[in-house]
């Protein structure tokens, strides 16, 4: 049996500290320099040099404020503020590559969906359809405040309210604009024929939209769907919409469970399998020898900040560990912050503590990290994807952009060799690129699809549109 392909993303934000907090400190880390447009533009061409089949871009809304009840240590260490906008990236690029995929995040509890689904079509049209969207339902009561809510939406109604956001969206994506409807004819005058294009009317629970998309069809209509929610709730979501998932767990038993949880989930919801690609956050630190791995990783320790990955777990799980003695068991708390976080802490064990959290944040975050030479890194990699059942990775950064270089010098050509990685790109969009040629749009049998318009085949929408 031939090898498993790996799929491979850059994880980063729009940001100075990510997942590895206090990083930014080391003299080789170029991570201050987030608000430069070079910055993003010199690493997507690194990153498209190296065949990464995109840059996914995390995004919160609001502020880590639990631990210690404030930002003190978040302003210090700059734990995801300042923190700027990663739509805004995206079409510069875009602009410096061909092929380099771009996932964004965007919260959908504080977007209207009308204007959002006319951004995606945007950087849809703008990338050639290489554009993909996490969807996110947020979990900070920080965000909630600023946008002027007393305290979130209970975790499970934003997942509710997130279901008919999604069917906003797709009407208007998918059902707005027939196929042919810009004909962009000079001597008739007429661009657009006024007949096939159709007014979106929706009146349900959470919104009330009339009106017709205001972007014509682009080349994937819906953006690739990415969505990392664990909850029974979030799984549930997943398999009704998400065609790329992320998960985070510690074992490879832990996430192969997960792994079929999910896959599971999407054949109870009328899909394949095979129509969600699953993919895991990990670190890699990697040199020519296992002994310069073992030795960069000490370098990065002496520069990590383990308190202020401390700090961005505390708003993960909604508990504030400054409260705990280093020893004492950190006990569960009913939060409305990230529930499969919270409860795996602890409810699915009762002895964590803060010491202990702190250990597995020596590096400022709590990621698989895998050291070594490239081919012990190759080894766990495909021991993860062919173990857990895994399709790729995001690869966080460490030190910015040399982690990246790093991987794309000594683990590519590795993992080339072993017939683990493309050594091309296919041609195609995003989605095209991950499920191969003819799926630029999304398939007959996701949920999305049953709200196109008629077709001359006589099928019929799933939902009423009234034409102009």
């Amino acid at each position: 049996m031939s090898q498993k392909q790996i799929l491979l993303n850059a994880f980063s934000m729009n940001c100075v500290g990510h997942i590895n907090h206090g990083l930014w400190t080391h003299p080789r880390d170029r991570s201050t320099d987030f608000n430069k447009l070079s910055h993003w533009t010199d690493l997507a061409r690194l990153l498209e040099k190296g065949l990464f089949d995109g840059l996914f871009l995390a995004d919160i809304l609001g502020v880590y404020d639990v631990y210690q009840n404030g930002i003190e240590l978040t302003a210090k260490e700059a734990i995801q503020l300042p923190v700027n906008d990663p739509l805004m990236l995206v079409s510069g690029m875009a602009g410096a590559t061909r092929h380099l995929g771009f996932g964004v995040t965007a919260n959908l509890t504080y977007e209207a969906p009308y204007p959002f689904a006319r951004r995606l079509s945007t950087l849809d049209h703008l990338s050639d359809g290489r554009i993909g969207w996490n969807i996110v339902t947020g979990y900070l009561e920080s965000t909630a405040r600023a946008m002027g809510q007393e305290r979130q939406i209970d975790h499970d109604r934003r997942y509710d309210r997130a279901d008919e956001y999604l069917e906003v969206l797709y009407k208007l994506w998918e059902g707005s604009w027939e196929d042919d409807t810009v004909l962009a004819d000079r001597q008739r005058r007429l661009y657009a024929q006024p007949g096939k294009v159709h007014k979106v009317r929706h009146h349900g629970e959470f919104f009330d939209v009339e009106g017709y998309h205001l972007s014509q069809p682009s080349p994937q209509r819906t953006p690739l769907l990415f969505q990392a929610g664990a909850s029974n709730r979030g799984l549930a979501f997943a398999a009704r919409h998400a065609e790329c998932v992320f998960v985070s767990a510690q074992t490879r038993e832990a996430t192969r469970a997960l792994v079929d949880r999910i896959r599971q989930a999407a054949v109870d919801a009328g899909r394949r399998a095979d129509d969600i690609k699953v993919f895991m956050g990990i670190n890699v630190i990697v040199a020519p020898t296992e002994a310069e791995a073992r030795d960069k990783l000490a370098e990065y320790r002496r520069f990590a900040s383990a308190e202020a990955g401390l700090a961005h777990f505390a708003s993960t799980t909604g508990i504030d560990f400054s409260r705990y003695a280093l020893d004492e068991p950190i006990r569960y708390e009913k939060t409305n912050a990230i529930e499969s976080a919270t409860k795996a802490l602890t409810v699915a064990r009762t002895d964590a503590t803060v010491r202990q959290l702190l250990e597995q944040l020596a590096l400022g975050g709590r990621y698989t990290t895998l050291v070594g030479n490239p081919q012990q890194v190759a080894d766990e990699l495909l021991g993860w994807i062919n173990e857990a059942g895994l399709d790729g990775f995001n690869l966080t950064r460490t030190v910015e952009p040399e982690s990246y270089a790093d991987f794309i010098e000594l683990v590519v050509p590795e993992l080339q060799n072993r017939g683990a990685y493309k050594t091309a790109y296919a041609d195609g969009t995003l989605r095209e690129k991950l499920f191969g040629a003819g799926r630029a749009r999304l398939p007959a049998r996701h949920v999305g699809a049953s709200y196109r318009q008629a077709t001359a085949t006589g099928a019929t929408p799933a939902f009423s549109l009234q034409e102009n």
